[in-house]
């Protein structure tokens, strides 16, 4: 007999609920995820100690069943489950692949590999796994233009970068796709369109796992290091963990080991690296709250923006600035002007009889009291420009998201990211008055 049926197991499993998590909703009923375990099993995947679950906070993510210790192995994904190149090659793709003619990248060919199987429906072996990808992205090459141009710089400018980059993959990819025509009842150019593409572009950029692969003669020289690894991407990103994440040789599956504890009923996190909110959003389409890494950039041309164009050395302090790579990663963060800036700010405020002196700054010396104030000064004058000019951005977002109901999931993603950068600013603005104060 099984148990946990009747009136005593239903007393215990809502007394069991009831201890869970209010942000976390349990979503191993639903069938989706009842598939793509039983395919995951077949493949020799049979976790009990992860459930996939809604969060409030995260979205989905997996919730655990136990508590975690530190250095325990958290999931052990076996080399079946994974999808790489070599699940490609040895597909109905393999053959024209091989003989294709300059040899294509690895990321074209898995982006291929995972167009194809979406068409496919039904007849598609991965189709448990596809059927829980996201079905759209917001990673910056999503985003709609106009949401863009609220993005900050540096990250608006890689934004168009990223986008230029996907949209010289797809035409470059072209003749190669017309190759695979025999393969498919419809015209390839309807399947392999350009959305298609970005969105396996997206599907490897966010969700693949770092596994090096042998090079093979029929791929270009590109580096073949990526793993889709099904379940196992369902885990949520957060600063304040860290994991030592490898495929292991001798098992032959990929684990993950935490450095961290987690207690039972909760959303188990991993690090996708130290990334500040810039670059979360550019690479995975998201945004982690109160992210210790995260800074607000200055850029060479803000730093122009506020220094006198009449001081005679300004040419030679930027080209030395230059020299020592300190015009980029200018950055206030939540304990205030980084060294990085304060330092490029002392270069430029020196005077024309303290110039002689600037190898001292870099050095990190005080040069004068005078030198230190007009830095200061002027890293308070930059944050405040900043907080105005975020603030402002913050008020057309609001407005926008009264007018552009379909933009509504998209600007909410630039608030978050906003909202930070002006708790940031205001944080380093306070911090800027008290070294003033201290000085003066």
């Amino acid at each position: 007999m099984r148990k946990n049926k009747g009136r005593t197991g239903r007393k215990r499993r809502r007394k069991q609920y009831s201890s869970l998590p209010s942000n976390g909703v349990n979503q191993s009923h639903k069938l989706e995820y009842i598939q793509l375990r039983k395919w995951l099993k077949e493949r020799g995947f049979d976790d009990r100690n992860l459930r996939p679950a809604q969060f409030s906070d995260t979205g989905r993510g997996l919730m655990t069943t136990k508590a975690f210790q530190a250095g325990e192995l958290i999931i052990s994904l076996p080399e079946k489950c994974l999808l790489t190149t070599g699940t490609v090659l040895s597909s109905y793709l393999g053959e024209n692949i091989a003989k294709w003619k300059p040899p294509i990248s690895p990321l074209i060919a898995l982006c291929t590999f995972l167009i194809a199987e979406k068409y496919a429906g039904e007849q598609s072996v991965w189709k448990p796994y596809l059927d829980v990808l996201p079905k759209t992205y917001t990673c910056p090459v999503c985003l709609e233009q106009e949401v863009v141009r609220l993005l900050p710089e540096p990250l608006r400018r890689k934004a168009e970068e990223q986008r230029t980059v996907v949209q010289e993959l797809y035409t470059s990819s072209k003749t190669f796709f017309f190759s695979l025509q025999s393969l498919f009842t419809e015209n390839v150019e309807t399947v392999f369109n350009y959305d298609a593409l970005r969105w396996a572009w997206c599907t490897i950029n966010t969700r693949t796992v770092y596994m090096k692969h042998s090079q093979r003669e029929c791929f270009s020289r590109e580096p073949d290091v990526y793993a889709l690894a099904p379940y196992l991407d369902l885990l949520n990103h957060s600063p304040n963990v860290q994991v030592k994440a490898a495929f292991n040789e001798q098992t032959r599956c990929y684990e993950i080991r935490t450095d961290s504890h987690c207690r039972r009923h909760e959303e188990l996190f991993i690090s996708y690296g130290p990334h500040d909110n810039q670059r979360l959003l550019l690479e995975y389409g998201f945004v982690a709250i109160n992210n210790p890494q995260s800074g607000v950039y200055v850029s060479a041309d803000i730093l122009l923006k506020h220094l006198l164009s009449a001081d005679k050395q300004r040419n030679m302090k930027l080209s030395i600035l230059k020299d020592h790579n300190l015009l980029e990663n200018l950055t206030f963060g939540r304990d205030g002007p980084s060294w990085r800036l304060l330092t490029a700010l002392k270069l430029l405020c020196l005077g024309a009889d303290e110039f002689t002196y600037w190898k001292k700054v870099l050095l990190g010396d005080k040069i004068s009291a005078r030198n230190e104030e007009s830095s200061l000064n002027i890293a308070a004058k930059i944050c405040f420009s900043l907080i105005e000019e975020t603030q402002h951005i913050l008020h057309q977002i609001s407005q926008m998201k009264k007018d552009k109901v379909n933009l509504e999931n998209q600007l909410a993603l630039v608030e978050v990211l906003r909202l930070e950068d002006l708790t940031i600013l205001q944080t380093s603005a306070a911090i800027l008055y008290n070294l003033h104060t201290a000085i003066t």
